[in-house]
């Protein structure tokens, strides 16, 4: 995989490879929306945990969904660069929240609190 800072599209493959480069580990995501902005929340739990909810088929495509939303608003650099330079690792009851800045279109995704 090339890794360039000015990389146009991010798949899911891609973003498990981000999780795995900065932590070892297969952490699940998710996007949540509060105080008018999306984030991605990379969360506690993990792929190779013998709880964990999903199968690693089931994790990938939940991944490739996660991925296309983060395209869909332009984030892909954002989440990259966050990812890559943050100090904060997911722990039990405390996720890592990634701010996504929607910009001009935030409208399009935050209809309502």
């Amino acid at each position: 995989m090339s890794e360039s800072p000015l990389r146009k599209h991010m798949t899911g493959e891609d973003l498990h490879q981000l999780l795995l480069t900065k932590w070892g580990r297969s952490f699940d995501v998710q996007i949540r929306k509060g105080h008018g902005k999306v984030f991605l929340q990379i969360m506690w739990k993990y792929l190779e945990q013998a709880s964990f909810p999903m199968t690693e088929a089931e994790y990938m495509a939940h991944l490739e969904t996660i991925a296309s939303y983060i395209d869909a608003w332009g984030g892909h650099a954002q989440v990259q660069h966050f990812i890559s330079s943050t100090k904060e690792r997911p722990r039990l009851g405390k996720a890592v929240n990634i701010p996504i800045d929607l910009g001009e279109r935030s409208s399009e995704w935050l209809l309502e609190e």
